[in-house]
């Protein structure tokens, strides 16, 4: 019985949106081969014939791709989708032509002439859905983008084979509308929203007001880029998922409706209630289906629907009850307010709140959420199935469908971070699991534009039926594609890594750089790494090796940067140690050799090297933010926003440097001067013979930080400098001190 309740389950979304009508196919074809131009350019473009055929796929749901002639004749792309026929597009320009699709920039030198496919390839992906996104990513990665970077992510999405991302944007224009008509007034809802670089914990219940009001430019913004959005994503046949009352609503509605049952949720990330402390409305009162189903008609009516929606109560907050009885009804309202809009709803949910808290979600309470929906109408993400999944304490969620994702990156820190050889099993693993209700894979990173290497592996397992079988030939093919040519030191240095900062594994692995640093200097920072740091140098030892024959490379470029960067970060770790330690013997000269190496040296080459590659400029970051405004005013306030998000994170620090980045100026007039106070106050304790008062520095360090995050200073936003040279340049000062332990 438990099967056949299961193969139910999984058989509802195997059909859910499973293809659209087939006179969507003339549309998807169209969008495939305007990407193609766009991609190759309209030259090359016209050796592509790309088709849509429905029938293509021998089975309900799953998505297939075939490939076909070249040589001679043109190559034949056919897929059941938009989505698959853009699967198989970079399918043959990665196995076929040794191209390389990527954030940082793409390698597309097609060989002449274009390599036959023999006979005909087919294939088929194991699974319903490849999703795209964490809710943080809108924050974190995607809030100051315009409709041109918004078009090239779609159509990496739709290369690497997605079809089911989030599309949140606009939606506050919409919340907007609703709560006029619920009688707030404009003061009232300005006041509720955060500013745009914290709308993702606003819509997930966790903060409000802060650092807001969003200008009534940006709702209109918002709205426009939103339609664009979802045409092109549904040009493709990838099903964008739209949001949902989740349950929280502003306080102003205590004072329309008096009488309203709401509960005050405590305070979440260390902000005061101020911020956060959001008001969670009742299940059982009658005002929630109402706000429920104007938001839902309101928005369908606006955007459309393709019956997928997103919605979190409780992300990383505790319920107001742990009874069964409560979590139950609270999940019933939420799903009861989408079919009243829509009678195909199917509900996608983010399980972090279980992996987040679990000490509180017990089977009883998870039970509760996960059986008051009926099975196939919810579809939980294990967002953080690389490490600590879910399904398998939950008997694969109880019968309900889910998605294994990868979520690997924190906060959209730099740092080389991955855990392939979980990421490579772990697919197969959950497929395998009893009674499995898995449905598709997925990518979750909080922030992108990082470590593509676990990106292009992953996005790849989505079309997999079993692991990779050899990581490392595996990554020495992914170097030769990237760089567009096969390079033995290249590809030995990517073996190194691995081996080593790609290697992690257990449950205390998190992509979220710890580094010292981009951490408030104390005495009691953790510089335990899970590799040995020596793989970390030979790698840059081998890269610069091979930068004379592809330094021509811009992704080589970045990734000698990257790796160059990398080294910097343990040898500030390092240096670090030697100062603590001479502060902890009340040896000041060693104390000043060591400091003066890190902050004054050290800190100064990597902020050059950064400023090599407009990849890693901080101008380029607030420039993107500024170029939303509409007056000058807005601009100030938007870059305001970007500054606090990068480093204090709250009006007091409260979630300090959780989104940290290594950009050029950040790194110069942020992480730079931290280090140096920190030092010298080392350095006065040691000379006067007092204890280092660490809550005196943190209070002195604060005016640092916020005279940054408050700062009107313009950063540039073209690089200079040459990155090879800049790289070399630090190598040959520093490798010699680390192969011979005397840094």
């Amino acid at each position: 019985m438990v099967a056949v309740a299961v193969a139910a389950a999984v058989g509802v979304l195997l059909l859910a949106g499973a293809g659209g009508a087939a006179g969507d196919e003339a549309r998807e074809a169209a969008a495939v081969r305007a990407l193609v131009a766009r991609l190759l350019g309209p030259g090359p473009a016209a050796d592509f014939s790309v088709s849509v055929e429905r029938a293509l796929a021998t089975k309900p749901g799953l998505d297939t791709y075939s490939l076909g002639g070249g040589g001679a004749a043109r190559v034949r792309v056919r897929g059941s989708t938009g989505v698959a026929a853009a699967a198989g597009l970079h399918r043959y320009l990665r196995d076929f032509c040794g191209c390389h699709v990527a954030w940082s920039g793409s390698q597309l030198r097609l060989p002449r002439p274009l390599p036959a496919v023999p006979g005909e390839l087919t294939e088929a992906t194991p699974n319903r859905y490849r999703y795209y996104q964490n809710v943080c990513t809108q924050s974190y990665s995607f809030v100051w983008w315009d409709w041109a970077r918004w078009e090239q992510e779609i159509d990496w999405m739709a290369l690497n084979g997605i079809n089911l991302a989030l599309a949140w944007s606009g939606q506050e224009a919409i919340w907007q509308r609703v709560y006029l008509t619920l009688g707030l007034t404009q003061a009232e809802i300005n006041e509720f929203f955060t500013g745009p670089a914290f709308l993702a914990w606003g819509r997930m219940g966790n903060l409000h007001t802060w650092d807001g009001p969003l200008p009534s430019s940006w709702h209109i913004k918002q709205l426009y880029l939103q339609h664009r959005v979802l045409d092109r994503m549904r040009s493709f046949g990838m099903t964008p998922v739209l949001p949902a009352f989740a349950g929280h609503v502003p306080e102003a509605v205590t004072r329309v409706f008096p009488q309203v049952n709401v509960t005050k949720m405590g305070s979440w990330g260390h902000f005061n209630c101020s911020y956060s402390c959001s008001f969670l409305l009742a299940p059982e009162d009658p005002i929630f289906p109402i706000i429920g189903s104007l938001f839902l008609r309101e928005l369908v009516k606006e955007f459309g629907t393709d019956h997928i929606y997103g919605a979190d109560t409780f992300n990383e907050m505790q319920p107001p009850s742990s009874e069964p009885s409560y979590l139950a009804a609270a999940t019933t309202a939420v799903y009861e307010a989408m079919i009243a809009v829509d009678t195909e709803a199917v509900w996608l949910l983010q399980g972090w709140l279980f992996q987040h808290q679990p000490q509180f979600w017990g089977p009883a309470q998870i039970q509760a959420v996960l059986g008051a929906v009926p099975r196939g109408r919810l579809l939980v993400l294990d967002l953080f199935a690389e490490s600590q999944p879910v399904y398998t304490r939950t008997a694969s969620f109880q019968g309900q469908p889910f998605i294994w994702c990868m979520l690997h990156n924190f906060g959209g820190n730099h740092g080389l971070f991955g855990a392939l050889e979980a990421v490579n099993g772990g697919p197969e693993a959950a497929r395998l699991f009893p009674n499995s209700t898995m449905v598709g894979t997925g990518m979750a990173p909080e922030g992108i534009s990082q470590n593509e290497v676990v990106y292009s592996l992953m996005a790849e397992l989505g079309w997999r039926k079993d692991p990779v079988p050899d990581l490392a030939a595996w990554v020495t093919n992914f170097a030769a594609r990237r760089y567009g040519v096969s390079h033995p030191d290249a590809g030995a240095a990517w073996r190194l890594l691995l081996q080593s900062v790609y290697n992690c594994s257990g449950e205390a692995c998190r992509g979220h750089n710890r580094s010292p640093l981009v951490r408030r200097p104390s005495l009691q920072m953790n510089t335990s790494v899970w590799y040995n740091r020596s793989s970390v140098f030979e790698a840059w030892r081998l890269l610069l090796t091979s930068a004379p024959s592809l330094a021509a490379s811009s992704a080589f470029r970045y990734d000698l940067l990257d790796l160059t960067r990398q080294a910097v970060q343990e040898l500030v770790s390092l240096y670090y140690e030697e100062a603590r330690s001479a502060y902890l013997s009340k040896e000041l000269t060693s104390l000043l050799r060591a400091g003066g190496i890190l902050a004054y040296e050290l800190l100064p080459a990597l902020d050059e090297l950064l400023a090599s590659d407009s990849r890693f400029l901080l101008g380029r970051w607030l420039e993107q933010a500024r170029a939303v405004a509409v007056s000058e005013a807005e601009a100030d306030f938007y870059e305001q926003n970007s500054r606090y998000q990068l480093t204090l994170w709250g009006p007091e620090g409260n979630i300090l440097d959780y989104a940290n980045k290594q950009l050029a100026g950040l790194v110069a007039n942020y992480y730079t001067p931290r280090w140096r106070l920190f030092l010298e106050a080392l350095a006065d304790s040691v000379a006067q013979g007092i204890p280092f008062q660490q809550h005196q520095f943190d209070k002195n360090v604060f005016q640092l930080e916020q005279a940054f995050v408050l700062s009107k200073q313009r950063y540039p936003s073209q690089p200079r400098g040459d990155t090879v040279d800049l790289a070399k340049k630090i190598f040959l000062k520093y490798y010699p001190r680390w192969v011979a332990g005397s840094w």
